[in-house]
């Protein structure tokens, strides 16, 4: 037990940040349902948890090198759950994102610091075996989630989602105190608060301009100045950056096509994979009827197959590199995409099938090479900013594209609304944002008796026409990530010092009790 106990514990609290993912996916529309929220709070709901992650995993990187990587982690921990509990208890959505973010800002200690942990607790075969089963368990949380938020949510409430986390919390706080020891890095860095604060700045206004552009138009004068001080907020973290003497991302890695390329494909590859996945969660349940367990289950194949896909992909010869397998799978996160688009207005969950089974093909090639792909692109002296840099950006993907595709769907439901004929056509905008926000039973219930029938036809229409438009963009983007990762990424990759990104080397780790 001592010897695997801060395997143990870390895995344990990996499984509790990954997992928080995708179960809050499945449990969007009883969310919508009870507090009612609109699709835009919704989007919401999601983002702000990954925009936080996103923000803030850099700084808590070099952060946790000066404090101690156990303390930050812990610390983040305790962050995490307690934010957890009060998304249970949130009385509306405003809170509810408010908590949301704070679960952003204690998962982003806790992913910062979680490979340094296991690269200072295990050398040797151990520690490529602690990294396997690390991954693993990530692979895992993702696989579950679906399936937990689903039973959780149809037995006890979308609240014990949220619930679940405080007594994992805890144990995980209780078993890193007792089995981890505390490491450092270069305890000398100093913290860079004007990066992190101008590029927050700027990844969040980024963010709600998108949304913003689809519930008032693209047209729009406050809309636009969102975008302009988006873009103000970006061309200030890139004047901080060049200045500080210990930036929170050295930008002269960019010039590297290597490097610029790895970063652009993981934010696509994000996107692709997951962006569209809220709409389908809330078609499979506010269209089709099914509970959130059936949901869950019709999700799963792309999580079971890339799981299958990565134990696969991890017997490749040694020395083959990342290219392929990430150029390769995001070819079929795109392909699977573009299979997507055959769900119609009579389709139901086995339409998924083809999309979801080549989609879980490319999640289970190119995720677990993304780590790999950056380190080739960088010296071993930069693998843990290179490290940091890949997940700030897939988060950042995963945020912009629930944003994104919030619009594409509304634009593609809004179109289908105002030929199909019936009173939803009076007001399409407003009846887009009710059906991305679950409410599709309700405007079948306040139709008139006579026309409901053509009312539900309207809706799958409507519905349809939303998720083709996302997937076709969803499609696009995943095999431009595809080409971009072959035509950049280098073929055989270097090894990196101490194992890995983010992993403490001896000649800058420290220890102590």
């Amino acid at each position: 037990m001592r010897k695997w106990g801060p395997l143990l514990a870390v895995c344990l609290g990996s499984f509790m940040l990954l997992v928080d993912v995708t179960i809050v996916i499945v449990a969007l529309p009883d969310m919508g349902a009870d507090l009612g929220s609109s699709y835009t709070d919704l989007q919401w709901v999601l983002d702000a948890y990954s925009l936080a992650l996103a923000a803030l995993m850099l700084g808590a990187g070099s952060l946790a090198d000066r404090i101690g990587r156990r303390r930050v982690f812990v610390s983040g921990t305790v962050v995490f759950t307690a934010a957890s509990l009060l998304c249970a208890m949130a009385p509306d959505t405003g809170t509810l994102i408010a908590a949301r973010a704070l679960q952003g800002v204690g998962g982003a200690a806790m992913f910062a610091t979680t490979i340094a942990l296991l690269g200072h607790a295990y050398q040797g075969r151990d520690r490529g075996v602690a990294f396997g089963v690390w991954g693993s368990i990530s692979g895992a949380a993702a696989a579950v989630g679906p399936i937990m938020g689903g039973l959780l949510t149809q037995h006890l409430g979308w609240e014990a989602i949220f619930l679940v986390n405080v007594p994992i919390g805890v144990l995980t706080v209780a078993m890193c105190l007792s089995l981890l020891t505390e490491s450092h890095g270069n305890r000398a860095a100093r913290p860079d608060p004007a990066g992190m604060v101008t590029f927050t700045l700027g990844a969040a206004l980024l963010t709600y301009g998108f949304v913003r552009a689809g519930a008032e138009g693209w047209t729009d004068g406050p809309t636009l100045g969102v975008f302009a001080a988006a873009g103000v907020a970006f061309g200030l973290f890139v004047v901080v950056e060049a200045r500080v003497a210990e930036p929170m991302i050295d930008l002269a890695l960019f010039r590297r096509a290597s490097f610029s390329g790895i970063m652009l494909s993981g934010l696509l590859v994000q996107f692709s994979a997951f962006a569209a996945f809220p709409a389908l969660s809330v078609w499979l349940q506010s269209v089709l009827g099914y509970g959130p367990v059936r949901a869950g289950l019709a999700l799963l194949p792309l999580a079971a197959v890339s799981f299958v896909a990565s134990a696969v992909a991890s017997r490749l010869p040694h020395g083959t590199g990342p290219r392929w397998p990430l150029g390769i799978g995001a070819l079929c996160i795109g392909l699977g995409a573009f299979a997507l688009t055959l769900v119609n207005a009579d389709s139901d969950w086995t339409a998924l099938l083809p999309g979801l089974l080549v989609a879980g093909i490319g999640v289970g090639l190119a995720m677990p090479q993304m780590a790999g792909a950056a380190l080739t692109a960088v010296p071993p002296s930069r693998a843990g900013m290179a490290g940091g840099a890949l997940n700030t950006f897939r988060q950042l993907g995963f945020a912009l594209g629930i944003a994104v595709v919030g619009v594409v769907f509304r634009d593609g439901a809004e179109h289908a609304l105002r030929g199909g004929g019936t009173t939803l056509a009076a007001d399409p905008h407003a009846t887009a944002e009710a059906l991305g926000g679950g409410r599709a039973q309700q405007l079948v219930a306040t139709a008139p008796a006579g026309g409901r029938d053509a009312v539900v036809d309207t809706i799958r229409e409507a519905f349809a026409s939303g998720l083709d438009r996302a997937f076709l963009l969803c499609g696009a983007l995943g095999l431009a990530a595809g080409v971009l990762a072959l035509l950049t990424v280098p073929k055989a990759a270097h090894a990196p010092a101490a194992g890995g990104a983010g992993a403490p080397t001896p000649e800058r780790d420290s220890t102590s009790r």
